[in-house]
């Protein structure tokens, strides 16, 4: 994969990403910073490192599905890995900007 087509490729998977909202909250996993690595293979397969805001979030596997489902659908994406992890713990300072504006913070 060259460095252009990779390059184009991940920012599929953030636009992607971005389509993914947890149901309590109105902004997207990517934004909310959820997503704590993508990692690209060069054979197309991708694996996803995630968090939730609590550990005992209710939508957990419901949102990590529509992840792992979404990413799937991404045309030349291999197979999908998607790792729940909760270090480090997830904090509101993870957020962009436009979440914290997208929910009053700013």
């Amino acid at each position: 994969m060259t460095s252009e087509a990779r390059e184009k490729m991940e920012d599929r998977i953030i636009d992607m990403l971005k389509s993914v909202f947890d149901p309590e909250i109105p902004v997207d996993v990517y934004n909310l910073g959820l997503i704590y690595k993508i990692d690209l293979k060069e054979n197309a397969d991708l694996d996803i490192d995630m968090t939730m805001t609590a550990p005992n979030c209710p939508a957990a596997d419901f949102i990590m599905e529509d992840v792992r489902t979404r990413l799937e659908a991404i045309e030349g994406i291999g197979t999908v890995t998607v790792n729940l992890v909760f270090e480090p713990e997830w904090s509101k300072e993870m957020m962009t900007e436009e979440a914290k504006l997208e929910l009053g913070m700013l």
